[in-house]
């Protein structure tokens, strides 16, 4: 059996139309690629009629320098006119008298003794003669202190505790001054602490070298709940 095409399908029938339609498109980018012109850009040719430009010279002046002043002239005395020269001939009296000198004559060598000035403002950390809490030491003061401590309430509300470091200066008539906190794990903690330490009766007082001086302390209060 023989398969024929449609004469409708068969594109042979078309050719001359398309090479037409081609040639048209061809012919109008060829017109397009003529007609289209770039954009013109404008180059400006530098101004070469222009003068050098004269440089100012500015004029150094130098100062005009001092003469050095002369070395001033030191007058030396000679030392032939301090000392009197005499001949070996000459003999040398002195007016010495050795009877005065006993050889059992004890000589008794005089020594001045400047005593030493403490400065008042300057505290000691350690004196010859410590500071006393009635009739003891630090420890003392420490045990009166934590006797007399209240574990603050707001304190005891919140769980809070810890210890407390301060330090404080002993002064010359006994008395207990310039508290400073240095370490606290809570304000109350701290307030209730300086608290009792405002109260403390007054100590006798340290000695360096016989004199009454300043000793600062450091004490540590333990705030702690017992069960």
């Amino acid at each position: 059996m023989e398969i024929k095409k449609s004469p409708k399908a068969d594109l042979k029938n078309k050719r001359g139309l398309l090479l037409e339609i081609g040639l048209v498109v061809a012919l109008a980018l060829v017109i397009a690629a003529f007609a289209y012109t770039p954009k013109e850009y404008r180059i400006d040719k530098p101004d070469l009629n222009y003068g050098p430009v004269e440089e100012e010279i500015t004029e150094i002046t130098r100062q005009d320098q001092k003469p050095p002043e002369p070395p001033k002239k030191v007058e030396m005395k000679v030392i032939t006119d301090l000392l009197q020269v005499v001949t070996n001939d000459t003999k040398i009296s002195t007016e010495v008298d050795f009877a005065e000198f006993d050889e059992n004559t004890e000589v008794i060598q005089q020594v001045a003794v400047v005593e030493e000035t403490i400065e008042d403002d300057q505290p000691f950390l350690i004196a010859e003669t410590m500071p006393s809490f009635q009739g003891g030491g630090l420890e003392a003061f420490r045990a009166w202190v934590q006797s007399n401590v209240k574990f603050p309430q707001i304190a005891l509300e919140n769980g809070i505790q810890g210890r407390v470091v301060l330090s404080f200066v002993i002064e010359k008539d006994g008395r207990l001054t310039n508290i400073q906190v240095l370490q606290t794990p809570d304000r109350s903690l701290s307030e209730e602490a300086i608290r009792v330490l405002n109260k403390s009766p007054k100590w006798s007082p340290g000695k360096q070298r016989n004199q009454v001086v300043r000793v600062k302390y450091t004490l540590p209060v333990d705030f702690r709940v017992q069960n």
